[in-house]
């Protein structure tokens, strides 16, 4: 590519950029935030404007900054390879990685929880016997248990129920209330009336 080097981690990241700079997205040690220098902003006004990355608090899967604004683009630090190909060949190793570990062949949102310290949120909800568990067309992968996986017909619902019901299992079992690394937008839908017609 273009010769430079330091994002190779954000390959295979399910998402956008906007997704990532909003959840300081990460994996294999690297995250977002580390490589930006700063970004651009959109108002809800429809003013556009450049914030440097000072003005955000960032932590792990976390950042916050002013409110009532949206990410457009980002300004990344990035380095000149140390040798040719260097980048693409990381990016290979970081996917053969990735592919053994995580369920990369079916749809997903990527990381469900982020890992409590000291801890893998993973590891946590194996623990509990979750792997299989299913909701509707939503089930945890049993590949790695931090994923849910789509199986075709999986709706929003679905999803947020096997989330709520891995949360409150992991906390019933282990003590540790675990942390959605994904966000969820909207409102949740109403369950169907009884005899309703979809």
């Amino acid at each position: 590519g273009a010769g430079l080097e330091g994002a190779e981690f954000l390959a295979g990241i399910p998402g956008t950029l906007g997704g990532a700079l909003a959840m300081n997205a990460g994996a294999f040690g690297g995250e977002t935030w580390r490589i930006v220098s700063r970004v651009q902003m959109l108002a809800r006004s429809g003013e556009r404007y450049w914030r440097d990355r000072d003005a955000f608090e960032i932590a792990y899967r976390s950042v916050r900054g002013p409110a009532a604004e949206w990410f457009l683009a980002a300004e990344l630090t990035l380095s000149p390879e140390s040798l040719p190909g260097a980048a693409a060949e990381r990016i290979r190793d970081l996917l053969a990685q990735r592919a053994e570990a995580q369920p990369t062949g079916l749809p997903s949102c990527g990381s469900v929880f982020r890992n409590p310290p000291g801890d893998h949120a993973g590891r946590l909800i194996e623990q509990c016997g979750l792997k299989g568990r299913r909701h509707g067309g939503a089930v945890v992968s049993d590949k790695h248990a931090n994923f849910i996986i789509n199986e075709g017909k999986a709706s929003a619902a679905d999803i947020e129920a096997l989330i709520e019901e891995i949360r409150r299992t992991v906390e019933a079992r282990c003590g540790v209330l675990l942390q959605p690394e994904v966000r969820i937008v909207g409102e949740p839908m109403p369950a169907p009336s009884p005899g309703a017609v979809a």
